[in-house]
């Protein structure tokens, strides 16, 4: 499976760089910060908060979710409304 983004920015430490600023910028706002706080309630819950199992919480509805590697998380398509 090919880590096209994850390459591009290894090779392109400016674009890198860039877009962590903007992603630092992005967690401060409203909607970022309700976000990974929910993403955090969430762990708590689930009760793999910082206790380094690596798994994490994948969120199958609101406010519900279960354990799964990130990987497996991340490879599942986006759906909702925005990406129909």
């Amino acid at each position: 499976m090919a880590r096209k983004t994850s390459d591009y920015y290894k090779s392109n430490p400016e674009a890198a760089a860039r877009r962590r600023k903007q992603q630092r910028k992005y967690n401060k706002t409203t909607k970022g910060l309700k976000i990974r706080t929910a993403a955090n309630k969430l762990n708590r819950k689930l009760g793999t908060y910082g206790n380094g199992d690596g798994k994490d919480a994948s969120h199958t509805g609101k406010n519900t979710g279960k354990l799964e590697t990130p990987s497996t998380n991340r490879r599942r398509p986006r759906t909702g409304k925005k990406y129909a």
